[in-house]
């Protein structure tokens, strides 16, 4: 069943023991503010989260209004449960992020990390790291061999993807614990999702055996783990609907773990569904009927007068509710088409034009209520 905005109550989270959130969507629903909506979310408490996005086009620096990223984990934003509009508490016993910050008087802040993968710098780590190559992984790279390689061999460039964003959430700190509580990646669209993540069958006709097969399996070990959940953001239209019914399809085919479904930019119904129902009928005259009661046919009190002066008002009226019923209606059905997924799922509101870093807050905000976080 659909978590809606606003609930005033808060729910508990439904993915304890989730440390990998991977979170797609079809282009143009939001993917990217969404996912980092919720690593803000998973952050409260004194948490502490890792952003990462793998596509290279610099959106988390965008959201956060900060100069790009480079290629290294660093921190981008501290958050409390007073910022996401919700009741201050301590953390969990044994999180990796109980003291990022606060204090048992104060507030208990999160810290949420951030990490832009560069493919070159990722695959010349990954060469160094199993072949020691070096200052010679460096000349490979004058002379455009990385580009050519995960060019002619995208398998490789998604396990190097997928890797980085693996390791981080199994990393331990010398004290053993978890380096992260949570790990969320703003990952390629939904029609690539699958691909993307089944990074065995990628490498399969490139390597049998070696580092990079044993990687593959390494980070497949992972992805379909209990410590990993694929969201996917959609929005309550016919395409981003199809497109997330098909993903989910293909994600359970190929045995990779389905999260839920985040339902980005919610418009509030603006007419009950009475109304909506009587949108159908012939209500002309009672519509100009109200018009007139609410003042809009001017001081005149005489029919013919205030007849004239709300006419002009009617057709177009009529016409936007008649347009929000076929939206209403529209939406109920996409709804219904995403509850026979039976999977949770979660609604944001539409917050107006544009993002900065109070919408962001409010969306986490949400979602924490919510109980995806």
């Amino acid at each position: 069943m659909a978590r809606t905005p606003g609930q005033a109550a808060r729910r508990d989270p439904d993915w304890e023991g989730v440390r990998l959130h991977v979170v797609s969507g079809k282009g143009g629903t939001g993917k990217t503010t969404v996912a980092a909506a919720l690593a803000l979310a998973l952050a409260a408490e004194g948490r502490r989260t890792l952003l990462i996005e793998v596509e290279g086009r610099q959106g988390i620096a965008e959201l956060f209004g900060i100069a790009a990223l480079p290629y290294e984990e660093r921190r981008i934003a501290t958050v409390t449960p007073a910022q996401l509009g919700l009741p201050a508490s301590g953390s969990a016993d044994g999180s990796a992020g109980g003291s990022a910050g606060g204090s048992p008087s104060g507030p208990v802040s999160g810290e949420l990390h951030a990490l832009a993968i560069d493919t070159e710098q990722a695959l010349l780590e990954y060469l160094d790291m199993f072949y020691k190559l070096g200052r010679a992984g460096k000349a490979l790279q004058k002379v455009g061999f990385v580009d050519f390689a995960t060019t002619i061999a995208p398998g490789v460039r998604d396990v190097l993807l997928t890797g980085k964003a693996c390791e981080a959430a199994r990393r331990k700190g010398p004290d053993g614990r978890r380096t992260y509580d949570a790990v969320v990646m703003d990952a390629p669209p939904t029609g690539r999702i699958t691909r993307f993540l089944n990074v065995n069958s990628e490498v399969a006709g490139l390597a049998r055996i070696g580092p990079i097969h044993s990687q593959a399996q390494a980070v497949m070990r992972v992805l379909k783990s209990p410590e990993t959940a694929v969201h996917l953001v959609t929005l309550l239209e016919e395409m981003p609907v199809q497109e997330t019914v098909d993903g989910i399809s293909d994600l359970r085919e190929a045995g990779l773990p389905v999260g839920g479904v985040l339902v980005n930019m919610v418009r509030p119904p603006l007419l009950d569904a009475a109304a909506v129902a009587a949108v159908d009928g012939n209500h002309r005259e009672e519509v100009a009927l109200a018009l007139g009661e609410a003042g809009l046919g001017g001081r005149s009190r005489k029919p013919e007068t205030v007849r004239a002066a709300v006419e002009p008002l009617l057709d177009p009226l009529l016409a936007q509710a008649r347009e929000h019923a076929e939206r209403v209606e529209l939406e109920r059905a996409r709804r219904a088409d995403l509850q026979h997924l039976k999977l949770p799922t979660y609604e944001l509101p539409l917050l107006g034009e544009g993002v900065d870093l109070g919408t962001l807050y409010r969306l986490a905000g949400e979602l924490k209520r919510q109980g995806a976080a």
